[in-house]
């Protein structure tokens, strides 16, 4: 990459009103990480720190011609993947992603928001199996994703383990199994080229998490965006929203947003 030109990102996901999950949180994960960061949004979600009152998903076409306008464009270094609520989306992206050979494509799984509210119908499960997760660079499930993809129970951090094992079976290049809803430390376990890393780190006690996973997976692309490898893209973005949850703002009166910014220049 050229040292005068500036990375780009895109990121195909669900609005939230509240802004702290979504498009908002990746925009702003971008930001701070010296991306440009470009939308093609899939929802309009109505919620905040307190729950999801109303869901409205965008047609494939829609979703579609965004990413087309952009990749025309302003073509991304890497291109995040969050809410996709059915599998006329799910076709229609992983169709416009072989059109446009995008590079470093994160995909983060998201099925529930934390409010418990469905952010992906059920029936959609398979369409994302089947069509995004081969091809993605890495996908980042979270503990409850991980049971839903692969069917296994998952009590512990060897459980990550064969959970990213079984969905690389199933196609996946590379697999970033998240332990956050386990006991203990925050342990998540990257498995990639034969290899397989445990990243840990010190659980921090709070109910203020809310869009920790788009923020996590938006930090990797940003990252992969500006030239990292896998596995630095990974460490670097585990250290960014550890930062982000330890000093969140304890804004609302729900499960709060994090600090997008929690050190100048990241």
């Amino acid at each position: 990459m050229d040292s005068n030109e500036t990375p780009t990102a895109l990121t195909i996901a669900g609005s939230d009103s509240g802004g702290g999950a979504g498009i908002q949180a990746d925009l702003k994960t971008f930001s701070a990480h010296g991306v440009f960061g470009t939308t093609a949004i899939t929802a309009v979600t109505a919620q905040n720190t307190v729950g999801v009152s109303m869901i409205e998903a965008m047609s494939p076409a829609m979703v579609t011609a965004q990413i087309d306008a952009v990749a025309a464009d302003i073509p991304p270094r890497a291109t995040k993947i969050g809410m996709l609520a059915n599998a006329g989306i799910i076709a229609g992206v992983a169709d416009a992603l072989a059109r446009h050979r995008l590079p470093n494509v994160v995909l983060d799984t998201v099925m529930v928001a934390k409010s418990q509210a469905r952010l992906l119908d059920d029936d959609a499960v398979d369409a994302l199996v089947t069509l995004l997760v081969p091809m993605a660079t890495v996908v980042t499930p979270n503990v409850p994703e991980l049971e839903a993809l692969t069917g296994m129970t998952i009590r512990e951090t060897r459980d990550l383990h064969l959970a990213a094992a079984r969905l690389i079976e199933r196609g996946a290049r590379a697999v970033l199994a998240k332990g956050g809803h386990l006991q203990g430390p925050a342990v998540d376990v990257l498995v990639w080229d034969g290899r397989s890393l445990e990243l840990t780190a010190e659980r921090i006690e709070t109910s203020h998490t809310h869009g920790t996973g788009c923020t996590f997976s938006a930090a990797i692309a940003a990252r992969l965006a500006k030239g990292d490898d896998l596995e630095a893209a990974v460490r670097g973005a585990k250290e960014y929203v550890t930062r982000a949850i330890a000093l969140a703002p304890g804004l609302g009166r729900g499960h709060g947003p994090l600090h997008h910014f929690p050190v100048e220049g990241t």
